[in-house]
């Protein structure tokens, strides 16, 4: 589960990570008197664009300093949670899971800090995605858009395979499947046709979508269902015919589906926009992207989001108001769409993405098309943090072959119950 991304919290941190320092980066103090606050993500990738943004935000007010924190992604859920609880967090900070804390009245009321008109301006499915109650709780940073399919076109050649194909495949447990064909005909050209893995945000939620079902539904975890149950024994058949890399690897190592296909061994790489840069600035081969598989229930995908959270514990009420509001602002979202990095959750925006790749000669639009269709949530509500760490593990046994899939689903979906109740 990247990225882009919903994965993990842990229970618990250990010493090392408690002692380890964040990566700081930003001017540092001046002894000026100005207010310094702190912004805390997970992605040192992103410190240039927000820099970029926050020099610009400091220069029309000098009375201010805003600081990035780099917490890896590795620790990031359970360090924050750790430091919510303490009264240690960052004044503003990413979120994806955010449920418990404004359960728990941690956060800033985005419609009362900003203004009820503020929302209007960001993408729509952000802004459901961080309502809660009828209240939103972060201001929207970017989206991932849906989940597409880049494809090796030199590989594809070589297995006579025609990119048109893509378009029209479908994948079904039944007689009428015409995707596992075509990837066995990859497969002649490539140590590996396909990437399905235990990979929450890119293959198992639109599977499980594309076949009719749910991840949740209520508060409730429902992918044990009967079309679940086909969504995941059609993957993990995959991964057994080892048309797609072992379960071994792929569980070990979360990039190594997209290292392989970096490096011309993986033949169709499905995945979202959050890869799209590496992959043009490392590819060594013609690649193009593509549809992501229909289902038995149509082609369905997720759009996730960032959004950065005020601390509404923070000494300085005021100066996350105003950071806020810059970051949600046409000016200062602007920079996140520099080089096209990921695509701005502020509408106006969003065509600076498109253009950036148009430029570039690649077609972006599978990302945007595949939305136009039905869409699958990712889940959320109190406890969902600890859901999916008691739930990635019996996943994981379940594609290593270890568990039968009625079997591993009815205990996942068990598990992440009574982890979200604890």
């Amino acid at each position: 589960m990247k990225t882009s991304t919903r994965v993990i919290v842990g229970a618990a941190l250990s010493a090392v990570l408690l002692v380890a320092a964040a990566l700081w980066l930003g001017d540092p103090g001046d002894g000026s008197g100005r207010t310094v606050v702190r912004l805390r993500i997970w992605d040192e990738q992103f410190v240039p664009a927000y820099r970029a943004s926050l020099d610009a935000f400091q220069r029309a007010n000098p009375d201010l300093e805003v600081r990035v924190t780099v917490v890896p992604w590795a620790s990031y859920q359970q360090k924050l949670r750790l430091d919510v609880a303490g009264g240690t967090a960052d004044d503003l900070y990413w979120t994806n899971l955010y449920e418990d804390y404004a359960d728990a009245g941690r956060l800033v009321d985005i419609g009362e800090a900003l203004g009820p008109e503020a929302a209007r301006q960001w993408d729509p499915s952000a802004v459901t995605q961080y309502t809660r109650n009828g209240t939103l709780w972060a201001v929207p940073q970017f989206v991932d858009g849906g989940t597409a399919v880049y494809f090796n076109r030199d590989l594809l050649a070589a297995a006579r395979v025609d990119p048109a194909e893509l378009a029209a495949v479908r994948w079904s447990p039944g007689g009428d499947d015409t995707f596992r064909p075509l990837l066995q005909r990859l497969s002649a050209a490539a140590p590996w046709a396909y990437n399905a893995a235990n990979d929450f945000q890119s293959i198992e939620l639109p599977y499980l979508g594309s076949a009719g079902g749910e991840f949740q539904r209520d508060d409730r975890f429902v992918f044990d269902s009967p079309q679940g149950i086909e969504a995941f024994d059609y993957l993990v058949r995959l991964v057994a015919d080892r048309l797609s890399p072992s379960a071994a690897d792929t569980s070990t190592n979360s990039d190594f589906a997209k290292n392989a296909f970096l490096q011309g061994k993986l033949a169709l790489f499905q995945s979202g926009t959050y890869n799209l840069a590496q992959i043009a600035r490392e590819a060594r081969f013609g690649w193009g992207i593509a549809l992501l598989p229909q289902g038995p229930a149509g082609r369905v995908s997720t759009n996730n989001a960032i959004g950065v959270a005020g601390n509404a514990d923070s000494r300085h009420p005021e100066a996350v108001r105003r950071v806020l509001a810059w970051l949600g602002g046409t000016e200062g979202n602007r920079y996140l769409a520099q080089d096209g990095a990921t695509i701005p959750a502020v509408l106006a925006n969003q065509q600076l993405y498109r253009d950036h790749w148009a430029a570039r000669g690649i077609d972006v639009s599978p990302f945007f098309d595949v939305l136009a269709g039905p869409r699958i949530s990712s889940g959320g509500g109190p406890g969902f943090a600890a859901a999916l760490e008691a739930i990635e593990p019996i996943l994981g046994e379940m594609f290593l072959g270890r568990i039968p899939v009625p079997q591993a689903l009815s205990q996942a979906c068990a598990a992440g119950e009574k982890a979200a109740r604890q």
